[in-house]
């Protein structure tokens, strides 16, 4: 029988603790990989796994990064990740957000949630019943952080991809950069009509058809498969669907300059990243494009903090990534390694 430690994305966490409440239908994971910096901060993820397997890599991958996001973005905070395990119908009750709120508080302060795909701030209501230790609530007075982390995590992602352009193609306006954008939720869509109102070319896909035709009429915007939106060429790809589509297959197909997008875990193995570097396509981390969403619940934690002081962080977001881009040039290594080495460096692990 595998046990933790020899699963491949267990990354010394500090510590990984699972909870099931019959009563609730309640299955749950919360993965603290680091406190080093701070208490560890990271979203709820509500979602459909084909087996326990599934879930336990996806909350150790998604809780390390976390801790990596944290450190670059410049938040004394360290990194954590929940998963829910949702039935096949993801069924979600009152009784089992309560439950949930109970597990959180068990870890006394250790870990503080947000929403993630799946969770809304209302559920992040119904969990603070239970427990203080969360944020993404709802903004109740004008100016203060909290609140949907969507808008912020795409304002960063925008200015990520911005970053991106100007970096690999040497332009400093969007005006006419064709743009291929997989998924176009919350975060997907917020990019795709900051980067519209630039005069950017768009071609867009998600698996909300609907959702899907009504952004491309509303914007002006070309529209195609899911699958098929890997192989677009295109100036830049921006991955904002779930993570893990760039493997050796698609990354072959790739007809882009450049990748840049909020999903997180976009890598589908280690040896991917350097499979895109090799093919010298200029890559943004994930977890410095995508922090946004987390800077907004960041300071929300560490409290008297106003929305201005957010976008002062999410604006300093290019600076990282040319940072982490400059330092893979010099040093020949994949960006995705130098930001990874980047923040041990800073978390001090």
């Amino acid at each position: 029988m595998t046990t933790m430690w020899e699963i491949a994305d267990y990354d010394a966490h500090e510590s990984v603790h699972f909870f099931d409440d019959p009563k609730t239908g309640l299955k749950a994971i919360i993965a603290l990989h680091s406190t080093h910096l701070g208490p560890a901060a990271g979203g709820t993820r509500f979602w459909h796994y084909a087996d326990t397997h599934s879930a336990v890599k996806d909350v150790l991958r998604l809780s390390r990064g976390m801790s990596y996001k944290n450190a670059l973005a410049g938040l004394p905070l360290g990194g954590g990740k929940a998963v829910i395990l949702a039935d096949s119908a993801r069924n979600k009750t009152p009784q089992m957000l309560a439950a949930f709120g109970r597990a959180i508080e068990t870890l006394g302060g250790q870990y503080y949630t947000a929403e993630d795909v799946g969770m809304s701030d209302m559920d992040m209501v119904s969990l603070s019943k239970e427990t203080k230790y969360v944020a993404g609530l709802p903004v109740t007075k004008q100016g203060s952080v909290g609140g949907d982390p969507g808008p912020y995590t795409a304002k960063g992602v925008y200015l990520g991809v911005k970053a991106t352009a100007q970096y690999r193609l040497g332009v400093n306006s969007m005006e006419g950069v064709h743009v291929a954008i997989q998924g176009v939720g919350s975060v997907g869509g917020g990019l795709a009509r900051l980067l519209a109102a630039d005069g950017a070319k768009l071609t867009l896909s998600d698996v909300n058809e609907s959702r899907l035709n009504e952004l491309a009429q509303e914007l002006g915007a070309q529209t195609c498969g899911l699958n098929d939106i890997l192989t677009v060429k295109a100036d830049i790809f921006s991955p904002n669907a779930l993570g893990g589509i760039l493997d050796s297959k698609s990354i072959a197909n790739l007809q882009v300059s450049a990748v840049a997008g909020g999903a997180n875990n976009q890598f589908a193995s280690k040896d991917d990243a350097k499979a895109l570097f090799d093919r010298d396509i200029l890559y943004a981390p994930d977890y410095v494009i995508n922090s946004g969403g987390i800077i907004n619940v960041g300071m929300e934690i560490l409290g008297d903090k106003s929305v201005d002081q957010v976008y002062e962080k999410i604006d300093n977001i290019p600076v990282r990534l040319k940072e982490i881009w400059d330092e893979s040039h010099a040093e020949k290594t994949p960006s995705a390694e130098i930001a990874d080495k980047m923040a041990v460096r800073m978390i001090g692990r």
